[in-house]
């Protein structure tokens, strides 16, 4: 693999399994010194061994047991990673829970509000410590995982959907309020993953998730579901200095031509293209609607 992160420094949150360790470990690949992050500390200590082990001599690779959600923890890793790796360039925000599962007024509200925390508050909060930094030096990524949430309703797993749907949101107006400050902010849509969160919806059952969601959840473990490799690509792209100037877009790993975007900045910055927009009649052929 090229090294094109050489000398950058990446943090990635809920990179102890699935589609955040293969990002950590694309990005180590590359180049990159990086910070890795989890709730579980000893699946986390273990994806921390075996990172250093494709490292290169010099190359560092570290990480800290946390909670995105919880504010303390969040300043602790990042000021653990300017000691440490001696700054940031580079932030993934790829910790994410599906929350409860079943109708909205019988599921625990507690765990709902946690979803909310983790999923929105938990990224926004990562963004609000390293932007100070990421503005003084000119220049930053963030990558933010989204989910099928944002753009469809999701019967059953409300706090997930609306929580995908704020973040991505939020991530569309961080883009523009940083615009022209050298830092690119961009939301990943990764497509059907089969982790597990796949394994969540299966073992739920299709009283809880809908009967429906259930079924896709039993195909897409029998077809396999979206290559993790397509949205950790993704991932490293936007890390890159190829992807510089895009920037407050929704971009769907499996279905968008994303490699080919850094061919079309006049068009991606001057329009509302792969972003949350609502839809109106016209867009659907429906004249009687609109004004």
């Amino acid at each position: 693999m090229q090294k094109v992160l050489s000398g950058k420094v990446a943090i990635v949150t809920g990179a102890n399994q699935g589609l955040g360790l293969l990002i950590a470990n694309k990005y180590v690949l590359a180049g990159a010194d990086v910070m890795i992050c989890a709730r579980n500390a000893t699946l986390l200590s273990k994806v921390e061994a075996d990172l250093l082990k494709i490292a290169e001599l010099g190359q560092k690779v570290i990480a800290m047991a946390m909670d995105v959600s919880i504010e303390a923890d969040v300043q602790a890793l990042v000021s653990e990673t300017f000691v440490k790796l001696g700054g940031c360039h580079i932030l993934v925000n790829n910790a994410g829970i599906y929350g409860p599962k079943g109708e909205i007024e019988s599921v625990d509200w507690s765990e709902w509000v946690k979803t909310i925390e983790i999923n929105v508050f938990g990224s926004i909060l990562m963004c609000r410590a390293l932007l100070p930094h990421f503005k003084a030096q000119g220049y930053g990524k963030v990558i933010q995982l989204s989910g099928g949430g944002a753009t469809n309703p999701l019967p059953r797993i409300s706090a997930y959907a609306t929580a995908k749907a704020a973040i991505v949101r939020f991530a569309e107006t961080l883009a523009e309020e940083v615009r022209g400050t050298g830092i690119d902010v961009n939301a990943v849509a990764p497509g059907a993953l089969n982790t597990r969160m796949l394994d969540e919806v299966l073992e739920a059952g299709p009283k809880k998730v809908g009967q429906a969601f259930y079924d896709r959840a039993i195909k897409q473990k029998k077809s396999g579901g979206a290559p993790l490799d397509r949205g950790a690509d993704l991932a490293l792209f936007l890390a890159s200095r190829e992807s510089d100037g895009i920037t407050g877009k929704l971009i769907s790993a499996a279905w968008d031509d994303w490699e080919h975007w850094p061919e079309h900045l006049d068009d991606l910055s001057s329009s509302d293209v792969y972003t949350l927009r609502r839809i109106v009649g016209r867009d659907r052929g429906l004249m009687w609607g609109d004004k």
